[in-house]
């Protein structure tokens, strides 16, 4: 993908066909499989590729106990499940083992307007007709003052706003959608375990040097105490250094701080005060913005922020003022570029997780992008040597999923109502990916979403975060207009009482976790607790 200037985006041509930087090499078979790093990207390359393929395949991964991780990735979305489903791992292990709570969503608090909140959850809202999502409903519907908040109308919103939550395999279809919050620490270790029971071999130690075959391609990582780990493909998860597609690939880094502000962030971890909630806070302050994720034993804290906006020792100052139980660690700064690798797969050498490229945690993407690289690996694996189709194929996969979800966390900062502060201006004058601007165009005009291929985030996810930051539809589709006032009435009210029958039946949060898999409760039964 060629680098994209601060008043457009690149054309659908630029996007669909990344290349690497130099053609592949003469193809040697993939026998050995080297990761370069650990942390979570690490061990969930590593999980994946040994389930799938460990007894083809040589895997072993180098990391350093030296050498921290960033993370703070502890909040996930529901792709999650598909993954743990695909490599066949029990939930209530994994939640016993993470100190995990359920997801249902994410409460954006002051982000439209100071003192104005809303969810954007996960599942969906309504029903819709093959011709109109149901948010034409819902418009016809207020209107006509018939209608109640958009948020009323889904399961997993109305759930997250009680602090409920219990699995439903419901024949009626009412199965709640759900993701986690988990301690990323404790998480690689889980996968650690994981994948040493397939065969991938640990190495520590710290990477002294990246050899190169005579054609360009790597041939072995070389350690400090001088151990030569030679491999036929490798996975750079060295994190924000990319040692391995950056460094020594020189793969170029496209910057994206022009529609992305934020380029810092302080971490911090507290003690629980209350029962954990089934979401992840995001508090809007003048400069950034504040996360909060609640885990069983603890609270994750932390501050996004832009250093064009307020100095560091601000940021810090606001996240100390603001947090509820005592603290665990000492605050640890990141800073970081918002942006991606031109191509994350380059010659024998795929990035992942932060060498590849980083997204902040606004809308808990960054384990999704670690499994979707895994996912896609597996799916286009080479057999017996890299080809140029598989690498370009990967690189355009990639790079559409990486620019759409970028365009989705854009969307939360210029579509704003905000006037009290030079950042929340800023946002709103500034120039957006085309890709976005005709999606806020025809959602105000026509309210219609339209969901493109590679694609994250399903239709309701815009519809919740277009309405929660104030933009309504001027109109709505005429299969809204074959009802009368009687039956929309009638067919909003359905959808409504159904929905709160379900959530009145769900246990609190606390209550389902105290009886599935709590760690911090030693004995406790792992017996179903469905409603």
């Amino acid at each position: 993908m060629t680098a994209s200037s601060p008043h457009g985006s690149p054309s659908p041509s630029e996007i669909a066909a990344p290349r690497s930087d130099a053609l592949v090499s003469p193809r040697r078979p993939v026998r050995r499989v080297v990761i370069a790093g650990g942390g979570t990207a690490g061990w969930m390359m590593a999980a994946c590729i040994a389930k799938i393929l460990g007894r083809l395949l040589d895997i072993r991964l180098v990391e350093s106990d030296e050498i921290g991780t960033v993370g703070v990735g502890e909040a996930t979305i529901p792709t999650m499940l598909t993954f743990h489903r695909l490599l066949g791992i029990d939930e209530r292990e994994f939640m016993a083992a993470t100190q995990a709570t359920f997801k249902l969503g994410i409460q954006f608090e002051s982000w439209r307007d100071l003192g104005q909140d809303y969810i954007h959850s996960f599942g969906e809202s309504g029903r819709d007709h093959w011709t109109a999502g149901f948010q034409h409903f819902w418009h016809k519907g207020r209107e006509r003052v018939l209608a109640g908040d958009y948020g009323d109308y889904c399961l997993e919103l109305r759930a997250a706003q009680e602090g409920r939550f219990a699995h439903q395999p419901d024949p009626r279809g009412d199965e709640l959608n759900y993701a986690f919050h988990l301690d990323a620490t404790l998480y690689g270790g889980y996968l650690r375990r994981f994948s040493e029971g397939f065969g991938v071999r640990r190495i520590e130690g710290k990477i002294a040097e990246v050899l190169r075959h005579p054609d360009g391609d790597l041939h072995a990582l070389r350690l400090q105490d001088g151990a030569v780990i030679e491999g036929d493909l490798f996975i750079d998860c060295t994190g924000m250094r990319s040692l391995l597609l950056g460094q020594t690939l020189g793969v170029p880094y496209e910057d994206w701080s022009h529609w992305l502000p934020c380029d810092s962030a302080v971490a911090v971890q507290t003690a629980s005060v209350r029962e954990p909630v089934p979401y992840t806070r995001s508090i809007a302050h003048p400069w950034g913005w504040q996360w909060q994720i609640p885990l069983q034993h603890r609270v994750g804290n932390g501050v996004v922020f832009s250093s064009r906006y307020v100095d560091e020792a601000q940021a810090r100052d606001t996240l100390l003022r603001h947090l509820d139980g005592e603290r665990l660690t000492e605050p640890r700064v990141i800073r970081f570029q918002p942006g991606q690798r031109e191509v994350v797969w380059s010659r024998n050498c795929i990035g992942v997780g932060l060498a590849s490229g980083f997204l902040e945690p606004l809308e808990s993407t960054s384990i999704h992008l670690i499994q979707r690289s895994a996912i896609r690996l597996m799916q286009l694996f080479p057999k017996d040597g890299i080809r140029q189709s598989d690498v370009d194929e990967y690189n355009r996969q990639m790079n559409e999923e990486m620019a759409h979800i970028r365009d989705f966390i854009v969307l939360h900062y210029h579509l704003t109502q905000r006037d009290d502060a030079p950042l929340w201006r800023d946002c709103r004058r500034m120039d957006i990916p085309d890709t976005l601007r005709h999606r806020l165009a025809l959602f105000r005009e026509s309210g219609r979403v339209v969901r493109m291929p590679f694609e994250l985030f399903a239709d309701n996810s815009w519809v919740q975060v277009m309405l929660g930051q104030g933009l309504m539809p001027e109109q709505h589709h005429p299969s809204a207009d074959l009802m009368g006032d009687a039956e929309l009435s009638q067919f909003l009210e359905d959808i409504r009482q159904r929905i709160e029958h379900t959530v009145r039946q769900m246990p609190t949060h606390a209550q389902y976790l105290a009886r599935y898999g709590v760690a911090s409760r030693p004995g406790a039964p792992a017996t179903p607790a469905t409603v």
